[in-house]
């Protein structure tokens, strides 16, 4: 019975492995295909591109990278350093509300901002009519600019910043301070001798997920009219109607990706290598009257700056619209969005299940580098994924209209790259990293002593997983559904090129109506967007709460 029980469960375990490296295998079809685009390469559009636009897709992306990653590094370190070492009014509120811009896409806050700063903006024409002004009479910063789109992207992407420097300023030893007031080093001093080259690696970890992000970009730079990498595969593919050199373009783009990615990697080693034990009982210094006010005042302007403010002005907007205009569209539209989101959602979190299982009973390193394979989806733009993701959908679309041509006569259509089909697939290659994550880190908190005594107990692996393991990994499965179906509603570039036609989403609608300057219109779209993206800002919130730093 012993010996029959053990064949079973070998059996099981072959499938579920099988399973995963097919469902792997799926997955990194569009990153491989990319690459394989170089087998047909047309060096006249190629030519064209090298002698007209290559170059500037290329420096536009790498100043807009390193612009974004330098200014949110400042930011966030500086709000992580003052929120870990002082003591002032408010503080226990600064540390949440400092997270709230990540609720705000960057191509929405592009939006709101532009609305307000433009020449016919509230802002220029109050001063104009204050002052009696003429347009030449005065200089106001253009916002549709290469430092317009830095400053924003960084306005609402410093808190990955933030995040990874306060931890790694709240492990810091408290005898480090002791020994340099010892010394007789000032506090600015400690910080800049000490505390921060210890915290670099942390910060420069945080800088590369905004340049990723930054990289990423599709919205901003599209709507203020700055050509980089992200817009010129657009342009290519539906511009000169090469989907090929579009590929190509895509993998030049990967290039750039893979390298940040590298950073990234030796920058998590040598953060983890700098962290201590020795920071409980961490003391704060106090302050009072104006230095404490001074300091809170310093926190709160980044968070009004890339949340508040433009919140306040999307929601003027969207009243306005509501008011004067129907609703119906915009129920429509939310309806769709949460539709896809939902499917997306749950097929996501069902493959990542299905993944971090595997890895728990069947495991191998051919298991965990088909995963981490998988997990470099989430690090490309959603432009080069939607490339990716289109040419496996149309060659198995031709496939099967072929054959049923041969058999009936007759063909069938889009089946998968004209369905909300391509989308999902294309949102399971963006976004299942997130709920690999977030699976795994619930299966590893589960001992593998209580597998062995289901299997002791004759337990089928199936009555083990839904009776034992779901349960008790139910809060990291609804996170990670969360998360994805937050991030699913945000996507902008594979939505707008994937989407099948005469299907619309919020982020598609509100990018068309403010690419029309109809932005009061896109304002409902856009601030639905945002209110949802508070989801994940709370629990995030609630997890930190629970971390004992």
């Amino acid at each position: 019975m012993k010996y029959i029980k053990t064949i079973v469960f070998k059996s099981y375990q072959g499938k579920l492995s099988t399973l995963a490296l097919f469902l792997c295998l799926l997955a990194s079809v569009p990153l491989v295909s990319i690459y394989t685009s170089f087998s047909s390469f047309n060096s006249q559009n190629w030519q064209h591109l090298v002698e007209t636009v290559l170059g500037e897709y290329v420096y536009n992306s790498f100043v807009l990278m390193t612009g974004v990653g330098t200014l949110s590094a400042f930011i966030g370190s500086s709000l992580a350093w003052l929120i870990v070492r002082y003591d002032f009014v408010g503080r226990s509120a600064c540390q949440w509300l400092l997270l709230l811009p990540l609720a705000m896409p960057a191509y929405i806050i592009a939006y709101a901002y532009t609305g307000m700063l433009d020449f016919s903006g509230p802002l220029q024409s109050t001063l104009r009519e204050s002052f009696n002004w003429s347009a030449s009479d005065y200089y106001f910063p253009e916002v549709r600019s290469m430092g317009g789109a830095i400053t924003l992207m960084a306005l609402v992407l410093y808190p990955y910043v933030y995040l990874m420097a306060r931890v790694a300023f709240q492990s810091q030893s408290q005898s480090l301070e002791e020994v340099s007031k010892v010394a007789g080093k000032s506090s600015l001093q400690h910080f800049l001798r000490i505390s921060l080259p210890l915290a670099l690696p942390a910060i420069l970890l945080g800088a590369i997920l905004t340049m990723m992000e930054a990289l990423a970009d599709f919205g901003t730079v599209k709507y203020f009219g700055i050509p980089t990498l992200t817009t010129g595969i657009y342009r290519t593919w539906f511009g000169m109607g090469d989907i090929n050199t579009a590929s190509q373009l895509s993998a030049l783009l990967c290039t750039f990706v893979f390298v940040l990615l590298f950073l990234e990697f030796s920058s998590r080693k040598t953060s983890q290598a700098y962290q201590s034990q020795g920071a409980a009982g961490r003391s704060l210094m106090s302050t009072t009257g104006a230095k404490s006010i001074g300091i809170l005042i310093t926190c709160l302007l980044p968070m009004i700056l890339g949340f508040v403010i433009p919140f306040t002005q999307l929601l003027s907007w969207s009243l306005a619209y509501a008011q004067n205009e129907s609703i119906s569209q915009f129920i429509e539209l939310s309806i769709n969005s949460l539709i896809l989101a939902i499917i997306g959602a749950v097929s996501i979190v069902l493959f990542a299940l299905t993944i971090s299982y595997a890895k728990r009973r069947v495991p191998s390193k051919r298991m965990n580098v088909s995963s981490r394979f998988v997990s470099l989806g989430y690090a490309m733009p959603g432009t080069v994924i939607a490339v990716g993701v289109l040419s496996p959908m149309g060659w198995l679309d031709q496939q099967i209209n072929q054959l049923t041509l041969a058999i009936s006569g007759e063909t069938v259509g889009l089946v998968f790259s004209g369905s909300i089909f391509i989308l999902i697939f294309a949102y399971l290659v963006r976004f299942s990293s997130i709920a690999i994550q977030h699976t795994d880190a619930g299966l590893q908190r589960i001992p593998n002593s209580i597998d062995e005594v289901a299997l002791s107990l004759s337990k089928t692996p199936q009555h083990t997983f839904f009776n034992i393991h779901l349960p008790l990994i139910r809060a990291s499965v609804l996170s990670a559904i969360l998360l994805v179906f937050v991030d699913i509603l945000k996507e902008l570039p594979a939505t707008l090129v994937l989407r099948p036609f005469d299907f619309n989403t919020l982020a598609v609608k509100a990018f068309e109506l403010a690419s029309d300057e109809r932005l009061i219109a896109a304002s409902l779209p856009a601030i639905t967007i945002v209110l949802v993206g508070i989801l994940p800002v709370i629990l995030l919130t609630k997890t930190l709460d629970k971390k004992d730093y």
